[in-house]
């Protein structure tokens, strides 16, 4: 395989665990990219620019990133509660009115953001028109999330909004801001640190960005330890059309097409983010510290964004998980660089999170989708050749 790009000295490893990847975890397009301190030290890509394809992965290439999305906007309200626009314990209904229905009323900010809300399912799910409907801002699937009973009292329990998120953050960054979260971010988060990432995708971008697609599992010998086969209680929620881990992924149906056009446009702030490796791990570095001048948390909203709001068995993913306010913790469902690291990856694959102790932001982004949602071996392998690098 010939992987592109630089290694500063002393992460080789990297290097070697991305090539691997294609060598022996069937990887067909992929980058990877690592600030320390907020300096860039890795910059790699390699293969194929769409899963399907044979058009080699450019300097330039962008992918839909699926969940990692929401680590980028969850950046958005966290950053409103730092300018004093926003209070993470309001009740959501202080800024959303409508919200105030079927027993939502005591939902708080916070609720959203670390999946306690108890709205991950839709008792109708969404045409893709209707949830797809950038045009006016997602209100229409706004409006179905905010007459949706709770599946749990909220603020009791927590389960991956993998689909409701997108049109809770982005009915609640819309009331506080007057501006659509897409546009939000581009103003306030990527012109400013000059980011290919982009929560609805300009037309006149299109052009760099490749097709996803579903890879074939890799063997077992190429999995670095990881067991890859669900858990029985896992494969019965996900084969069980009442469950509410099959009714959170199906929120919309029929499933969109990732690589239409249209979806790309949209932008959903839970799942349709669309990015470079370089630009995730610049917007995670910016995070924790300054990056040619720019940094967006203060260390006050940093404590904030990493302290456990929600852990235990997973009422959607089953498993157990941990989150902050918006983001994923180090845990055994999710394993990152160290105890402090924060992020989220995406369902198939991708990969964006820091570690502040070390000092370390990674983005990973790949067109070849597996079944995983939170550990993929590729990532898991990169992050275990970080680890090494630093000693």
């Amino acid at each position: 395989m010939d992987v592109q790009g630089t290694v500063d000295p002393g992460f080789e490893p990297v290097r070697d665990a991305f090539t691997r990847n294609f060598d022996q975890r069937g990887e067909r397009g992929a980058a990877v990219a690592v600030y320390r301190d907020g300096r860039k030290v890795i910059d790699l890509w390699a293969g194929t620019r769409d899963v399907d394809g044979t058009a080699l992965w450019a300097v330039d290439t962008a992918q839909v990133v699926r969940s990692v999305t929401k680590g980028v906007a969850a950046a958005v309200p966290l950053l409103l509660h730092q300018r004093g626009q926003l209070d993470l314990d309001a009740p959501v209904g202080t800024y959303w009115p409508e919200y105030k229905a079927a027993g939502k009323e005591r939902t708080l900010v916070r609720h959203l953001l670390a999946h306690r809300a108890g709205v991950p399912v839709l008792d109708a799910p969404l045409p893709p028109a209707d949830a797809l409907d950038v045009g006016r801002d997602f209100e229409r699937a706004a409006a179905a999330v905010a007459a949706q009973a709770p599946a749990w009292e909220p603020g009791t329990d927590h389960g991956y909004h993998a689909h409701t998120y997108s049109w809770l953050l982005a009915a609640l960054v819309r009331r506080v801001t007057g501006r659509p979260i897409g546009r939000w971010v581009a103003e306030e988060v990527a012109r400013p640190l000059g980011l290919d990432l982009w929560l609805g995708l300009p037309q006149d971008e299109a052009h760099r960005v490749g097709r996803v697609g579903r890879l074939a599992e890799p063997p077992a010998s190429a999995t670095g330890g990881l067991v890859l086969r669900p858990k029985r209680a896992v494969a019965e929620a996900y084969g069980d059309e009442r469950s509410l881990t099959r009714r959170a992924f199906a929120v919309i149906d029929p499933a969109p097409d990732e690589n239409d056009p249209a979806y790309r446009a949209a932008g959903l702030p839970g799942s349709g983010g669309i990015a470079t490796a370089r630009a995730l791990a610049r917007f995670y570095a910016s995070l924790i510290g300054p990056v040619d001048g720019h940094r967006l948390f203060a260390p006050a909203t940093l404590a904030v964004a990493r302290t456990e709001e929600s852990a235990g068995p997973d009422r959607v993913l089953v498993v157990g998980t941990r989150f902050g306010l918006g983001y994923m913790l180090h845990g055994s469902a999710s394993p990152l660089l160290g105890p402090g690291s924060f992020g989220h990856p995406g369902r198939g694959g991708s990969l964006a999170f820091a570690d502040p102790e070390s000092g370390v932001a990674l983005g990973y982004v790949t067109n070849g989708m597996r079944k995983g949602v939170t550990a993929d071996p590729r990532a898991q392998a990169l992050i275990r050749a970080v680890r090494r690098s630093l000693g």
